[in-house]
């Protein structure tokens, strides 16, 4: 059988953990102004995916 490819827009989005998947979260690349500084320094770590959506991550990301 042939090798399946990774889905490369979903390789730079997700990082594998022990646990499941890690992602960057949303609303924190532009238009920062009006943003609270409590609402920014809560959106900059990295949060874990959901277990409904690990399954579909799975199938982008076979090999890592």
């Amino acid at each position: 059988m042939p090798k399946i490819k990774s889905n490369s827009g979903a390789a730079k989005r997700f990082k594998r953990t022990a646990k499941g998947f890690k992602h960057k979260q949303s609303f924190r690349s532009h238009i920062l102004t009006k943003k609270s500084t409590k609402r920014k320094r809560q959106l900059r770590g990295m949060k874990q995916i959901h277990d409904a959506d690990r399954r579909l991550i799975e199938r982008m990301l076979p090999y890592i």
